[in-house]
């Protein structure tokens, strides 16, 4: 594997920094050198919310992204903000229930993904981040979808145990998606 950068942002309250610590967890179950950073507004929810997480087989040497591998936008301020710091070759994951712009580079991989949509119509309306995360697995050449059961298992806490199986259902609502 090389190193993979990945940028998730969204607002406040649609588990961003969540989505960040998984894929963070994930890389460190399957001894990846990692590096996780949340940044977020003083009013959380509803206020800005992204997470620079990084994805390595060789030592991480600053935890700050300025040039993603991946993007994730969960509302459109975010993908206004990031659409063009994605390297070339590189891939964004637009969240299309929210955003209604197509993104206009013609250099990166686009998936449009209607994860917050999906999530409401599958009663789990809080896991649309889960459903990108579950679609970037399964699309990233870089990543795979292989053992996230346990990551999920490890990374809910035993007071939200009720949260493993609906995790465990956006994860592969968002494989399953075409």
């Amino acid at each position: 594997m090389k190193t993979t950068q990945i940028l998730i942002a969204g607002f406040g309250g649609q588990g961003i920094l969540f989505a960040g610590k998984f894929l963070a967890y994930k890389g460190l179950m399957e001894d990846m050198q990692v590096s996780w950073l949340p940044s977020y507004g003083p009013e959380m929810r509803g206020g800005t919310a992204n997470c620079n997480v990084i994805l390595s087989d060789t030592p991480v040497g600053s935890p700050i992204i300025t040039a993603p591998d991946v993007l994730i936008a969960m509302n459109l301020p975010s993908l206004q903000k990031y659409v063009d710091t994605v390297v070339p070759g590189g891939q964004i994951y637009v969240d299309s229930a929210l955003i209604d712009v197509k993104v206009e580079r013609s250099d990166v991989e686009v998936f449009y993904i209607p994860a917050t949509q999906m999530a409401k119509d599958n009663e789990i309306a809080t896991l649309a981040n889960m459903i990108i995360v579950g679609h970037l697995l399964q699309n990233h050449p870089e990543l795979s979808f292989d053992g996230t059961d346990a990551v999920v298992e490890k990374l809910v806490p035993p007071k939200k145990a009720a949260l493993v199986e609906l995790n465990k259902k956006a994860l592969a609502l968002g494989k399953e998606y075409k």
